[in-house]
């Protein structure tokens, strides 16, 4: 095992999962400002804690942001994104009245869609190899 990998444990768990999270504006309109990005990394990483999900990097430009998180088997990535994405569009959107009005009727500050990808571990030909390389018992 790698000692460098730090595993966290739930009850019945040792786990060490990681996702590569990127949301971009709605039209990737270009609004975001440092005073926008540094805001909006507090408030994401107070849901992220809500979650039990650690937030190990966070940084965005003009019309995206990227998170690097940790976070345990229970969390299912689809509801961490939906909350994350909620919760800072509305808190953003009701302190900064420049991204109120960025848009038309001001309702919206994410794109629908987003990236997410799995991050860490050995690469997937390795780990079928491992698998493939099991002794199965003998019947």
């Amino acid at each position: 095992m790698d000692a460098s990998v730090n595993f966290r444990t739930g009850r019945h768990v040792v786990f060490t999962m990681h996702a590569h999270l990127v949301f971009v504006t709605k039209y990737r309109h270009p609004v975001f400002t440092d005073t926008h990005l540094q805001r909006m990394e507090e408030v994401m990483r107070r849901v992220c804690e809500d979650f039990e999900v650690e937030l190990e990097e966070f940084n965005g430009e003009t019309n995206h942001v990227h998170l690097l998180v940790n976070f345990p088997p229970k969390v299912t990535v689809s509801k961490l994104v939906n909350s994350l994405k909620g919760v800072s569009s509305r808190l953003l959107r009701k302190e900064f009245e420049d991204l109120r009005f960025a848009y038309w009727k001001g309702v919206r500050l994410w794109s629908g869609s987003y990236f997410a990808g799995s991050v860490g571990g050995a690469p997937i030909s390795v780990v079928r190899q491992y698998i493939e390389q099991q002794t199965r018992p003998a019947m």
